[in-house]
């Protein structure tokens, strides 16, 4: 008897081998007519959202507008063309001393792609979140395993997607909507054989999990799994003797934002003993110490922040250097501000664990060489920040060195929260941020994750893909005998 899970799957490569044949201008109508969809579902799924998020409406109407933004771009990207990295080289039949064969390259689509929602961004990382988006246009179908912390929002996403199908005549089963919270569903669609690639957001131990099974498989397959991040943020000098109450106000309003839940939250800061840091110290603890404490997402995410707090704070050397005055509540958290010396936060390995909520570690080095040291200990991040002034960064150029070798996206005096939907976005960093630095979650480049690259040596011109004939009736940009053109 075939399991749910098998028919999921099974119905997901029966859509695929439909739609790995539809145009790029028919993707982009079906893309576009998703966002639609999800629009028209108007207050009363923003309603829900916040009913099952308990985020505010602000953030979830800017988040829908994210979303179908996302969906837009992707239905641009696909119409237009060229992100197929189209390159044809024609033959030489008489080259001496042998002759060089017709071959021409393109990007095609990997196959069914299980996406796991995320708890944190109920519709950007979620249903028809980017993950989805990017893989429908790269022509792969989704199986989208729900998130339990909001499974009504998602269903009433999974419907729009639905009817965009309907409207647009696209397969059936190119898009499908699991609501199983078992650990053993989970497993079932990454070992399925029909699946070729898994996309999550969400924690270390979570994703890491997903990346096993996928690695245990007879066929191991690619799990693009972001899996969270402490974004350091190096504070120099001249920047605390120059506007330290400016970078206090900056790092309270970033750290405390959505209650801490997001994966480019500040969650350590590291700078040198100076009379400036002493007094950035004192502003921001002043700013953390009024900012009420907020209601987190669900139960086990600020059962789990009062966990790792808890833990945290009980490391060697570390101290408590402010908290919210104000009384936590169930389910809420408060915005914290702990210290440690460099050297304690060298020689632990525990203080690189990210906690998950309003919480910032600061780092007190000796010395520059000590914070270059600390900077060292560092894992991969999705992002990392330096805060200085021009002399500083231009003196400490070798430490910016460092830093990029740690991060995704580095940031010169900014925050890391807030990632811009754009085609030079890169969100994603070396290992445990994410499972492959080189790929994205973030921007148009995520189409990337869901493609691979096929060769067609002397193909008769009828048997080429559109975008790969001689006479380019897409007419994209390609690079023809090493040249750009169209």
């Amino acid at each position: 008897m075939m399991s749910t899970m098998d028919l999921f799957l099974q119905q997901s490569q029966a859509a695929f081998v439909q739609y790995r044949k539809v145009s790029g201008s028919s993707k982009a109508i079906f893309l576009d007519a998703i966002a639609a969809e999800i629009e028209a579902l108007g207050q009363p799924l923003i309603a829900k959202a916040m009913e099952e998020t308990n985020l505010p409406e602000a953030r979830l109407v800017g988040e829908r507008g994210r979303t179908c933004n996302q969906l837009r771009q992707f239905a641009a990207l696909v119409k237009e063309g060229s992100w197929v990295d189209a390159r044809v080289d024609t033959a030489l039949p008489d080259r001496a001393p042998l002759p060089k064969p017709d071959i021409r390259k393109m990007m095609i689509p990997l196959g069914p792609v299980v996406v796991f929602g995320a708890s944190n961004f109920p519709f950007a990382y979620s249903t028809a979140g980017v993950d989805t988006a990017s893989a429908l246009a790269a022509g792969c179908s989704v199986v989208l395993k729900a998130h339990p912390a909001h499974p009504v929002t998602s269903e009433m996403v999974a419907g729009a997607i639905a009817r965009a199908i309907d409207k647009t005549c696209m397969p059936r089963h190119v898009f499908q909507h699991v609501q199983d919270s078992s650990f053993e569903a989970g497993k079932a669609l990454v070992q399925h054989p029909l699946t070729k690639a898994v996309s999550f957001t969400g924690s270390f131990s979570g994703g890491k999990a997903l990346y096993d099974y996928a690695t245990q498989r007879p066929e191991p397959i690619p799990v693009f799994a972001e899996m969270g991040s402490i974004n350091p943020v190096i504070i120099l000098p001249g920047a605390l003797q120059a506007r330290s109450e400016k970078v206090a106000e900056q790092y309270a309003a970033s750290i405390t934002q959505g209650v801490g839940q997001f994966c480019t939250n500040p969650g350590l800061m590291l700078s040198v003993q100076s009379p400036g840091l002493e007094k950035f110290k004192r502003e921001l603890s002043e700013r953390m110490i009024a900012i009420a404490p907020g209601t987190m997402l669900h139960p086990g995410i600020a059962n789990n922040y009062t966990k790792n707090r808890t833990k945290a704070l009980a490391q060697k050397g570390v101290s408590l250097l402010a908290e919210s005055t104000e009384k936590q509540k169930e389910n809420q958290a408060s915005a914290t501000l702990a210290t440690v010396s460099g050297n304690d936060f060298i020689n632990n390995p525990n203080l690189v664990e990210e906690v998950f909520g309003p919480y910032s570690l600061l780092v007190t080095a000796k010395t520059i060489d000590e914070l270059k040291v600390a900077i060292e200990k560092i894992p991969g991040q999705l992002t990392a920040t330096i805060i200085g002034e021009e002399d500083d960064l231009k003196a400490h150029a070798d430490m910016i060195e460092l830093v990029m070798e740690r991060a995704g996206r580095v940031i010169i005096n900014g925050v890391p929260t807030g990632v811009e939907v754009c085609p030079s976005m890169q969100h994603g960093g070396p290992f445990p941020a994410t499972t492959d630095s080189r790929f994205t979650s973030v921007g148009t480049d995520a189409i990337k994750r869901f493609v691979r690259p096929v060769a067609f040596q002397n193909f008769p011109n009828v048997l080429l893909p559109e975008e790969l004939k001689e006479e380019n009736p897409l007419g994209i940009w390609r690079l023809y005998n090493g040249e750009f053109k169209k």
